[in-house]
């Protein structure tokens, strides 16, 4: 991309930066949207906003042009991300949501396992425009199985027609204080991931010098671990209420965490470093669908709003997290420090709520 476009490759990183700071904007903007206007037509643009917008990233052939088609393409991204679990919490409750969001969960540790796969492909067979052409088809694909599937089995609009009332979603979120401590609980649980996967190269390739195709294995074992958790979640949650599992989960968590420290500070190697994080980063497969599952239980009219501030909160602090990481002293105890205090904030909400909940 650098090339075709003519620059250095850090502009091109920034694309990212844009893209993920965007989003959050667009959840933001979407969730009081779709309360207001409904999911149908929130999901349906945001779906043509991301055809279009992926079409003109093929096509640009100057970074300003790409920078701007990303914004806009991850705006039409956050109106999609923040309609599918407000559409779940309009339809359904309780332990039955807890399992939609768990094969929600699903999906979303086996996209980026394959992902790579299909990236890879496309480049072999086409140039770097093709990957954002195929999201387009793949966008445009999605809008005629919603369109055809999920649209007949959705109401219209779920809440008044009224610009006025866009802020009232938030404003319900902020006074259900109930609700909070899930929202640091998300925050806290993403932040680690995404420390992780800030430093993943420098742990597995400089510090304990593995080649790039061990660290391809190393790194997808946290998402193997990923996809037990949510598989052995999915089986408890027929015997199980979810906040229990939620905190099970969060045990597991806390513990590799733990775990993880103690294998650097007394320098137990891959041996010990390794099934550590994979328990620390895998447990998140059943904290995040239970997670949003029980937060979602107290916005039954405004799903939308909730979802997006549950979103923002999580894309914000992750990469509030992984920045301020970046500024410690680079080395494996920093960030295994780092990775325990956010470990300590998840374990710290849990044993709050076991008061309250």
């Amino acid at each position: 991309m650098a090339e075709g476009l003519g620059v250095d490759i850090s502009k091109i990183a920034l694309t990212i930066s844009v893209y993920v700071f965007t989003m959050s904007l667009g959840l933001l903007v979407g969730g009081p949207l779709s309360d207001n206007f409904g999911r149908r037509m929130v999901l349906i643009t945001g779906l043509i906003i991301t055809v279009i917008a992926s079409f003109g990233a093929g096509v640009s052939d100057q970074i300003t042009t790409m920078l701007w088609f990303r914004v806009m393409h991850a705006f039409g991204a956050g109106w999609v991300l923040v309609s599918v679990p407000a559409m779940i919490r309009d339809r359904v409750g309780g332990q039955e949501a807890a399992k939609l969001f768990s094969m929600i969960g699903l999906i979303m540790v086996l996209a980026p396992a394959v992902a790579p796969a299909v990236g890879s492909t496309i480049l072999e067979l086409a140039s770097w425009r093709w990957i954002f052409f195929f999201i387009a088809f793949y966008a445009f694909f999605l809008l005629f199985i919603a369109w055809k599937i999920i649209f007949p089995y959705m109401p219209k609009r779920v809440g008044p027609r009224k610009v006025a009332n866009l802020l009232d979603g938030y404003m319900a979120v902020v006074h259900e204080r109930r609700s909070w401590p899930f929202i640091l609980w998300q925050s806290a649980g993403f932040s680690v991931v995404m420390v992780f996967v800030t430093h993943a190269s420098y742990i597995y390739q400089d510090h304990f010098a593995l080649s790039s195709s061990k660290f391809s294995l190393f790194f997808a074992a946290n998402l193997i671990t990923m996809l037990l958790f949510n598989l052995a979640n999915r089986i408890l949650l027929q015997h199980i209420r979810s906040l229990s599992i939620l905190r099970l989960a969060t045990l597991f968590h806390f513990s590799g965490i733990v775990a993880l420290l103690l294998s650097v500070i007394f320098d137990w190697g891959l041996i010990g470093f390794v099934p550590a994080l994979m328990v620390s980063i895998g447990s998140l497969g059943a904290m995040s669908p239970n997670n949003q599952a029980n937060y979602l239980e107290y916005f039954p009219t405004t799903g939308g709003s909730a979802s997006a501030i549950l979103g923002a909160f999580q894309f914000g602090a992750a990469g509030l997290a992984s920045a301020l990481s970046t500024q410690l002293p680079l080395s494996i105890i920093s960030i295994a420090i780092c990775m325990v205090i956010l470990g300590c904030i998840s374990f710290i909400t849990m044993l709050a709520t076991l008061r309250k909940y």
